[in-house]
């Protein structure tokens, strides 16, 4: 099982300013290979203080100047809010400039607010994916294409430079319905259960299995589950991170799924339920032996990869530290899992 660092980029407190907390990115990132990360996740979202990257695939440009082994991939670009035609082209140059290095994350959206801001309501973001999604492939992948749909209408056109190398693609999905047809049509597929049940785990993984096997060929697909999770160096540090993931969430629960309040460019933090305790228990904030216990569960469903989500706002020094105390003490724990395998 492989690890993918995810570049949370959040501006809890707005004096942080753009230019320290994307330097804090480039870090995190270079820091990842250093220390060795498979690769490392970049985020979308616009208008927002958290996750904070409108352009990933400029930032895998920029991270690919600075690295030379790690895998870049989108977490995802949203396709709902685009041009299909002009988003080809980008992925095309990224993916050149990247030196081959990019696996190109899309999804429909997380956001209501954000979509709804650029003209598409949440609700229309499924449908208007899975046809953009068919249309990026098939202008990545093919010469000439013509589309009719109520959304786009155009003749024949080529996009320019062709691809060199092969730009895979995975699909953001949660649903195992939607797994199941992503892993059928041959996408790498990344999921998370968020909050909910080991089941509903269960239910994701299986699902993506069904869907690979339905393919009737051999496909060299992942399956990339995301989860919240910091090895903690003490019980004084899992407090001191389950306090700051508790005050993350005030502001994400707010935009995902929630009544979306933001005030000029602020997400405004709501009150809580879940305690900053039973947070924790769902996170894994943990020590090492913990921690290979709990990733070795997910190593024996078959998962190829977790994406660690590990900054929530904490000390920037904190995030690298606890990287390279990963990178030290539990990576090489499923390497060896994964050869003897």
């Amino acid at each position: 099982m492989d690890f993918i660092h995810f570049l949370s980029s959040h501006m809890l407190d707005p004096a942080l300013g753009g230019k320290r907390l994307y330097k804090n990115v480039v870090a995190q990132a270079v820091h990842a290979e250093a220390v060795g990360y498979r690769g490392v996740g970049i985020p979308e979202h616009h208008l927002l203080n958290i996750l904070l990257i409108p352009a990933p695939l400029q930032m895998a440009v920029k991270i690919a100047a600075h690295t030379k082994r790690i895998l870049l991939v989108t977490s995802v670009c949203q396709l709902p809010i685009r041009d299909m035609r002009i988003f080809a082209g980008e992925a095309v140059q990224a993916q050149a400039l990247c030196d081959g290095r990019l696996m190109l994350g899309v999804g429909k959206g997380a956001f209501g607010f954000e979509t709804a801001r650029f003209g598409v309501a949440i609700e229309n973001t499924k449908p208007q994916f899975e046809e953009d999604l068919k249309l990026l492939e098939a202008l990545l992948t093919r010469e000439e294409v013509s589309w009719e749909s109520p959304r786009y209408s155009f003749p024949p056109l080529t996009i320019m430079p062709r691809p060199e190398d092969p730009i895979p693609l995975m699909v953001a999905v949660m649903n195992p319905a939607g797994i199941e047809a992503a892993a059928k049509a041959g996408y790498h597929v990344q999921t998370t259960p968020l909050g909910g049940s080991h089941q509903q785990l269960l239910d994701q993984v299986s699902a993506f299995a069904r869907g690979r096997a339905a393919a009737g060929r051999s496909l060299d697909t992942r399956l990339s589950l995301q989860r919240g999770m910091f090895l903690v160096a003490n019980e004084r540090e899992k407090r001191h991170i389950a306090e700051r993931a508790w005050t993350y969430y005030k502001s994400f629960d707010n935009v995902f799924g929630g009544p979306g309040i933001v005030d000029s460019g602020i997400i405004r933090p709501l009150p809580r339920s879940q305690t900053v305790e039973e947070l924790a228990a769902n996170l894994l904030l943990c020590g090492k032996q913990e921690m290979i216990d709990r990733l070795a569960v997910y190593g024996d469903l078959g998962i190829d990869e977790v994406l660690t989500t590990s900054n929530f706002g904490q000390d920037e020094q904190m995030t690298l530290d606890m990287m390279s105390r990963f990178a030290e003490e539990v990576m090489p724990h499923f390497r060896t899992r994964k050869q003897a395998a």
